[in-house]
C-alpha cells in the first residue's frame, strides 16, 4: 500500500459527515441581496461545535460573518495566512441536480452539494488539521492567521478587504499565503500524458467597462445613418474584433517550462524552444479560450442595452464589457485600450463597479517549494508548474501581505470535475478530500512543533 492510499483510508464517516453539514448551510451571496444571516450564524454554530479546540485556543474576531484566527507562536513574526471563503453561489438549476445542492448528501465515493469544491471543503479541511495539531499538542514557532471570508463570490469587500486591512494594521509579512485557485488537473491540459499541479503565484485583474451612447430617438420609419443600437453594435464589434495584444509574461513562461516534462510530441520539442521563439508559442496557445487567457487580457462583452418597442429608435444604448488583465497591463490600459479601437467620441468609456488590478507576482520561493513538495508526496506522478488564476479570489485584498502567495489545493480533478465548480452536481469525493485535509495538516505541522 502506497503513503497516498494509506491517507485515503484513514478517511472516515464522521469527517465527510462534517463537511456534508457544512454544504447543508445555505451560505449564498447574491449580487442583489443582503445574505441569509440565520444561515451564515448556522454555519459559524456548526464550526464552534465540530471543532472545540480551535475555539479555545486560538484568538477569533469576526468581521461580519467573516471570521479571522489567530494562532499564536512562541516566537515573534508570521509563518503563514491560510485563506478560505464560506459563502457560495446561487443555485438556479436545482432539478438538474442529483441531489438537492443544499442536502449535503454522502454517499460511498462523494459528498455532494454546493460549495463541496468551492470552498466550503478547504475552509473545513484547514480546521480539521488545526484541530487535530491542537490535540497532539502542537504549537506553531510563529504566529498563523487563518482568513474566512463571507462574500468572496460579490468580491469580498466587506469580509476579506477587512481582515486583510486588519492584518495591515498588525504590521503582517508571513512567509506564505494560500488560497483557492490552483489545483491538479489530468486530461485537461492539452498535450499533457501525466496529471499536472497548478500552484498559481498570482491572478489576473478585471474591470467591467460601461459603454453608452446617446441618439434623438423618434419613430423607426424615419431612422438615421445609424442609429443607438446600431452605434453601440458597431463598438463592442470593434472591441471583439480587436483584442488587446498577445503578451509571453514570466510567469506563464515558467509554467510552460515546469510542464515540459508531462508533454507529449510535438509539444515537448516546441516548448524546448520556448526562449527564443515565445511567439510563436504564444500564438498557439491563443487557439484555444483556455489558454488564450493566459497571454493575453481577455474581453468578454457580457451585456448589451437599448430601445424599449420595435418601431421606436432608441434614444440610448449601452453594453458592458468584462476584461481580465494580464500582469503588465492595468486598468487604465484597458481604457485607453477601448477608447482607441471604438474611436467614437458619441460612445461613452468607463469603469462600472469595482475594479482590480493584476496582482504582484513573485517568483518562487521557499514556501512555493514546500507546497510543491507536499503535492508531490501526496500525488507522485503530478508534474508540479506555476501559473495566474484567471478568475478573482479573496487573495487579490491581501497582495504585499506575504513573501510568497499560492492558489492551490492538492485535490485530483478532470474537465468534468471543473464544470461543477459554479455549475451542477458539484461534488468532492471522498478521497480528495482526505487528501485535502493531510496537505493542510503536513502544512501546518511544518510550522508547529510539540509541546506548549
Amino acid at each position: 500500500m502506497t503513503a497516498t492510499n494509506q491517507i485515503i483510508s484513514d478517511i472516515d464517516d464522521r469527517t465527510a459527515e462534517r463537511l456534508a453539514a457544512a454544504l447543508r448551510c445555505a451560505t449564498v451571496s447574491r449580487d442583489d441581496a443582503e445574505p441569509d444571516t440565520a444561515e451564515f450564524d448556522r454555519l459559524a454554530s456548526h464550526l464552534e461545535t465540530c471543532f472545540p479546540l480551535v475555539h479555545s485556543r486560538l484568538e477569533l474576531e469576526r468581521f461580519g460573518h467573516s471570521r479571522l484566527y489567530r494562532w499564536p507562536g512562541t516566537g515573534t513574526g508570521t509563518a503563514a495566512v491560510l485563506l478560505a471563503h464560506q459563502d457560495v453561489v446561487p443555485v438556479d438549476d436545482e432539478q438538474r441536480w442529483t441531489h438537492p445542492p443544499f442536502a449535503g448528501v454522502v454517499d460511498g465515493e462523494f459528498v455532494w452539494g454546493r460549495g463541496a469544491i468551492d470552498d466550503k471543503s478547504r475552509l473545513m479541511a484547514i480546521l480539521e488539521a488545526v484541530e487535530s495539531l491542537l490535540a497532539e499538542g502542537r504549537r506553531p514557532r510563529r504566529t498563523i492567521y487563518l482568513a474566512f471570508g463571507h462574500d468572496e463570490e460579490v468580491f469580498g469587500q466587506v469580509g476579506a478587504a477587512r481582515m486583510a486591512e486588519r492584518l495591515r494594521e498588525l504590521r503582517v509579512h508571513a512567509d506564505l499565503l494560500l488560497d483557492e485557485g490552483g489545483v491538479i488537473t489530468t486530461g485537461v491540459a492539452d498535450g499533457a500524458t501525466t496529471p499536472v499541479a497548478s500552484i498559481m503565484l498570482g491572478e489576473k485583474g478585471w474591470a467591467t467597462i460601461r459603454l453608452r451612447t446617446v441618439d434623438v430617438g423618434g419613430h423607426s420609419s424615419m431612422p438615421g445613418r445609424e442609429t443607438a443600437v446600431g452605434r453601440m453594435a458597431r463598438a463592442v464589434a470593434r472591441l471583439q474584433d480587436r483584442p488587446m495584444p498577445l503578451r509571453m509574461t514570466p510567469v506563464i513562461a515558467d509554467m510552460l517550462a515546469r510542464m515540459r516534462p508531462a508533454m507529449s510530441e510535438p509539444r515537448r520539442s516546441a516548448l524546448r524552444l520556448l526562449p527564443v521563439a515565445s511567439g510563436v508559442v504564444t500564438r498557439l496557445m491563443a487557439a484555444r479560450p483556455q489558454t488564450e487567457a493566459m497571454v493575453r487580457t481577455t474581453t468578454a462583452p457580457t451585456v448589451i442595452r437599448g430601445g424599449v418597442k420595435a418601431n421606436v429608435l432608441p434614444q440610448s444604448a449601452e453594453a458592458l464589457v468584462n476584461f481580465r488583465i494580464l500582469p503588465g497591463d492595468s486598468v487604465d490600459d484597458v481604457l485607453r485600450h477601448c477608447r482607441r479601437v471604438i474611436a467614437d467620441p458619441g460612445v461613452s468609456v468607463e469603469v462600472v463597479g469595482a475594479a482590480s488590478e493584476p496582482s504582484h507576482i513573485a517568483g518562487p520561493g521557499p514556501a512555493f517549494d514546500l507546497i510543491a513538495g507536499l503535492a508531490r508526496a501526496l500525488v507522485p506522478e503530478a508534474v508540479v508548474t506555476t501559473g495566474i488564476v484567471p478568475g478573482a479570489t479573496d487573495s487579490r485584498h491581501y497582495d504585499s501581505l506575504a513573501g510568497t502567495r499560492c492558489n492551490f489545493a492538492p485535490i485530483v480533478v478532470d474537465a468534468a470535475d471543473l464544470e461543477r465548480i459554479h455549475g451542477t452536481d458539484e461534488r468532492l469525493s471522498r478521497t480528495n478530500y482526505a487528501r485535502l485535509i493531510e496537505f493542510n495538516r503536513r502544512l501546518l505541522a511544518h510550522y508547529t512543533r510539540p509541546g506548549g
